[in-house]
């Protein structure tokens, strides 16, 4: 792999073997020399726990106080009244078998898919399709609801679903360069927070071993996941 002479010189602004505080790891990534699109901002999580038992998966949602910068693209499948509101609600595509069988036909132009209860009928026929993707509905992230208008409302403001991987790690995007850094800090406390309080009761003894964050192209930057988990249960 090709490295840019923009992200040598910038690793040179990392002692890689200090752990920064979250407010000095964020100026520190504002400093960096940046490429000429805004720059996503994701947070990495080292988990103390053993992702091949069922019992200390680690999954949630956590609504950012600033949003992701992103826009959502959401695919709801509803039909009836429930089509409507979703309609009004924001969705960017709405469906039933129609929207199920352009699905299976391979299309996946969304970021996220949302569906009422009654709609897991069709759902269900593209495990194959959508789970690979990570877009499978699911009641445990909130998106197979009666509550679309609500639902819709968190996604588009910036509602995000974490997961664990097979190595115990967990990562969010918490925003984007342009961001104030205040704003930064507060969405990526928000998401370490919920990933605390998702802690699985199976799991025992370090939980939270690790963190990191990093923009699109820029190198990680470690962070003081102590001093972060002091400042968390202050505010909990």
């Amino acid at each position: 792999m090709t490295v840019s002479k923009r992200f040598k010189d910038n690793k040179t602004k990392v002692d890689r073997l200090k752990r920064y505080g979250l407010a000095e790891a964020v100026e520190l990534l504002k400093s960096y020399e940046a490429v000429k699109f805004d720059e996503s901002i994701e947070v990495a999580i080292r988990l103390g726990i053993d992702p091949k038992h069922a019992d200390q998966m680690v999954r949630g949602t956590v609504a950012l106080p600033h949003g992701t910068g992103k826009s959502v693209r959401i695919a709801v499948f509803a039909q009836g009244d429930k089509a409507a509101e979703a309609t009004e609600a924001g969705a960017d595509f709405v469906g039933a078998e129609d929207l199920g069988e352009k699905i299976q036909g391979g299309w996946t132009d969304f970021d996220v898919a949302v569906a009422t209860p009654d709609m897991m009928r069709v759902v269900g026929k593209l495990g194959k399709v959508l789970g690979p993707r990570g877009l499978m509905p699911n009641p445990k992230a909130g998106t197979v609801t009666q509550d679309l208008t609500r639902t819709l409302k968190e996604l588009k403001g910036g509602r995000i679903e974490f997961r664990v991987d097979r190595q115990a790690n967990i990562a969010a995007s918490v925003g984007k360069l342009s961001f104030d850094g205040d704003k930064i800090c507060e969405n990526a406390l928000a998401f370490m927070n919920a990933v605390v309080k998702a802690r699985p009761t199976a799991s025992k003894g370090a939980y939270f071993l690790g963190a990191a964050i990093c923009s699109t192209m820029s190198p990680g930057i470690k962070l003081d996941h102590q001093e972060i988990l002091a400042s968390l249960k202050k505010v909990s």
